[in-house]
């Protein structure tokens, strides 16, 4: 709760009123006309926010802020000011404010701030889940009944270098599946990742076989291709659904005869690596379709791991928040101590059509965006409404422009952005969903 706060404006009229609306509503108000003054009153009092003008007699309120989160920084400043300029917003912002607010304003805008800041306050104690200490990057993160199910596959398949074939949807974590397997079987040997939609068909041939100098323009020297470079370890080939068909052949005879040559050259080079692959794709369907091979998918999925969509195994959803939480604040260099229940219930509640990879976005925004060291319902608004409104108005009709811009969003955003990823899931082609993504005015969310 905010019992008393600290309003360091020059507007004594102001100040003034401030207190006494605000002491209606038993919050005490102490008032402070300068910078100084201001200091001086946060050396006999500790406040649970400051109301801060940006322009004060004696300072520019920027630097004041600055100075006081160097020597109070668990205070929350709240800046003041009637500029209307969006360089000072940012900058304030970017300095550490928790919030902003703009000239002429009335108690009903503070009590907003007041009560955002109350719930952040909240969730800092027991009703907070906190971050996960430092833990491996490619960890397998749940304790579901399907989690523990994939985990114990994993063990029984190290035991063999037989080939793989992992299902699931975008986002499920199949690489991660792909290199628990690999840490489990031979960690000493490299483990190559090869993302076949990722990679034109022309060049995905030379990345694999390597080539001679000369075999063609521009091949100066001779390269080494991730066949060989695999060696003993493990080659994986991600989204093997969209290899093409032609290069589907000259892998199959590599998995038949376990030996390939360079591009260009003729010596006979030995293949010892372990092959898992993994699809979002119906391989069966495509291979009825003719556009996969029958042979090679005999071939590729000797064992199978299903990796289940998020949705399916909600109760692992707090241990993966825990452990994305403390690995992006490490990497965004962001004091994140943890998520209080009522954001991780707004988390539970959502569907997840993008798996981990969304759910790892959306905290990333969130993390970027947060005021303070605890992520609360308000950091996931936008979440929230849109679980509510798929809750409670199931049959909205909207326009067929609406409806196609939601598509390509979810599929982009499901996709991590992968133009011709995304592109061949909605089956148009790449230039086709630039100019929808520019029409539609799609944005990332980072």
């Amino acid at each position: 709760m905010i019992k008393n706060i600290l309003i360091i404006d020059d507007d004594a009229a102001l100040a003034r009123s401030l207190q006494l609306q605000l002491g209606s509503h038993s919050i005490e108000a102490v008032t402070a006309g300068t910078a100084a003054d201001g200091m001086s009153a946060l050396e006999t009092e500790t406040p649970d926010m400051i109301l801060l003008d940006i322009n004060l007699p004696d300072g520019n309120g920027l630097t004041v802020m600055k100075n006081i989160a160097a020597q109070y920084p668990d205070i929350p400043v709240v800046m003041v000011t009637a500029r209307q300029d969006m360089s000072t917003t940012i900058t304030a912002m970017r300095s550490g404010a928790f919030d902003y607010i703009r000239k002429p304003f009335d108690i009903d805008d503070v009590l907003l701030v007041i009560e955002k800041l109350g719930r952040q306050k909240t969730g800092s104690d027991a009703n907070c889940i906190s971050a996960a200490d430092e833990a491996p990057p490619r960890e397998i993160v749940g304790s579901s009944p399907q989690t523990v199910e994939i985990l114990k596959q994993i063990g029984l398949l190290s035991r063999s270098r037989v080939r793989i074939l992992i299902r699931g949807e975008s986002g499920t974590g199949k690489e991660l599946a792909a290199r628990a397997l690999h840490d489990a079987t031979c960690p000493n040997e490299p483990f190559v990742a090869i993302n076949c939609s990722a990679v034109v068909p022309t060049l995905l041939e030379s990345e694999l076989f390597g080539h001679e100098k000369g075999s063609f323009t521009g091949a100066d020297r001779r390269k080494t291709g991730k066949l060989e470079y695999a060696g003993r370890g493990t080659l994986f080939f991600d989204e093997i659904g969209d290899m093409d068909i032609d290069l589907q052949a000259k892998l199959l005879r590599v998995l038949q005869e376990q030996e390939f040559e360079r591009v260009g050259g003729t010596e006979q080079i030995r293949f010892m690596a372990r092959v898992i692959c993994a699809t979002h794709r119906d391989l069966n369907a495509m291979v009825a379709e003719g556009t996969f091979r029958e042979d090679l998918l005999y071939r590729i999925a000797v064992s199978e791991l299903v990796m289940p969509p998020l949705r399916e195994r909600p109760q692992d959803i707090p241990l993966i928040v825990q452990h994305l939480l403390g690995k992006l604040g490490r990497d965004m260099h962001k004091t994140v101590k943890g998520i209080d229940r009522d954001a991780l219930r707004i988390l539970e509640a959502y569907s997840w059509p993008g798996n981990v990879r969304e759910l790892e976005n959306v905290l990333a925004r969130a993390v970027a965006l947060s005021h303070g060291t605890t992520l609360t319902a308000d950091s996931f608004s936008i979440l929230s409404d849109h679980t509510h409104s798929s809750q409670t108005e199931p049959d909205e009709i909207i326009t067929l422009a609406d409806a196609e811009k939601a598509q390509i969003t979810k599929t982009l955003n499901s996709t991590d952005w992968n133009i011709t990823q995304t592109a061949k899931q909605l089956q148009i082609s790449p230039t086709t969903l630039r100019k929808k993504i520019t029409d539609y005015s799609i944005r990332r969310d980072y």
